[in-house]
């Protein structure tokens, strides 16, 4: 298992982020992306999941594709990696660096509509 500061994790999502492809990427509006160290009691709950360390992201907001005109001045939606949950499953910096990307881009496919087994599905 691989551990690296907060500032050095965030730099990789930011990484990660910028790598994402454009069309995807010009699509993303009031969005903010997060770290956490673990998920709290209710991120686990808006899961169904009890296991504090089995969730490594998770989106919260109403999807690009559920918007209409009455979603204006609102708080951003949010995207918040578990940096320790992504932690365990890396033993070095590369790969810490591809599973950020492959949570971020199954987040980002929630923040576009697609349900679990939608993501799945897709490989995300």
């Amino acid at each position: 298992m691989i551990s690296v500061s907060e500032e050095k994790f965030g730099e990789m999502m930011e990484n990660a982020l910028h790598n994402i492809p454009e069309p995807f990427k010009d699509k993303i509006e009031n969005l903010v992306f997060m770290v956490e160290p673990l998920p709290s009691q209710a991120d686990l709950g808006r899961v169904g999941l009890t296991d504090k360390y089995s969730l490594l992201g998770i989106y919260s907001g109403v999807p690009y594709t559920h918007r209409n005109t009455y979603y204006m001045n609102t708080t951003p939606d949010r995207i918040i990696l578990f940096q320790k949950n992504i932690e365990r499953f890396c033993d070095n910096e590369s790969e810490l660096k591809e599973k950020i990307r492959e949570v971020l881009v199954h987040e980002i496919a929630h923040y576009f509509g697609m349900d679990e087994d939608q993501v799945r599905a897709a490989g995300y």
